[in-house]
């Protein structure tokens, strides 16, 4: 992992084009594969900001995190072969779990697609049990969580709906 010294991106950004197996007959972004996206894009993410492969740890660790539970809102249809812009943050966490926000819009993120919070806890994989997260990860979560204006998805998703991006 990163040593953490120098600043850190809260917010990480990414680009994705949507492609035709991922669609449904009306060449729109399947609803189940919004989840694939945004969890691609974290993956991404955590590897190329923090020095973070989640497949790494788990390997040389035994530990990782397994999703939760996923609320998402659909607000306007991702098209075949359109780009999108994928961004996401880390609202809170504690010593075994984490709660991330993503969103996708368009290129010029002028109207948002979709908003997902994803919750994951942290595991030992040999135990199957929750696993408290390290010393070092929670000195990198307080570096990079950006608590959201709202704890409640609902008011989050209406704040970012009347927000001029």
């Amino acid at each position: 992992m990163n040593s953490f010294t120098t600043s850190l991106p809260k917010i990480v950004e990414s680009q994705a084009t949507v492609r035709f197996q991922h669609c449904d007959p009306f060449n729109h972004l399947n609803n189940g594969r919004y989840l694939d996206y945004f969890m691609n894009h974290r993956e991404d993410m955590l590897i190329q900001h923090y020095g973070l492969n989640i497949y790494t740890l788990a390997a040389k660790e035994g530990k990782s995190w397994v999703s939760t539970s996923n609320q998402i809102a659909y607000l306007r249809p991702a098209l075949l072969m359109e780009d999108v812009h994928i961004e996401s943050q880390l609202l809170d966490y504690n010593n075994s779990e984490l709660l991330v926000e993503m969103r996708m819009y368009d290129t010029s993120k002028s109207h948002m697609k979709s908003l997902a919070w994803c919750r994951f806890t942290h595991i030992n994989l040999q135990t199957q049990r929750r696993q408290e997260h390290s010393k070092e990860m929670l000195e990198l979560f307080e570096q990079i969580a950006l608590p959201g204006a709202s704890s409640v998805f609902e008011e989050r998703l209406h704040s970012l709906k009347t927000l001029k991006v």
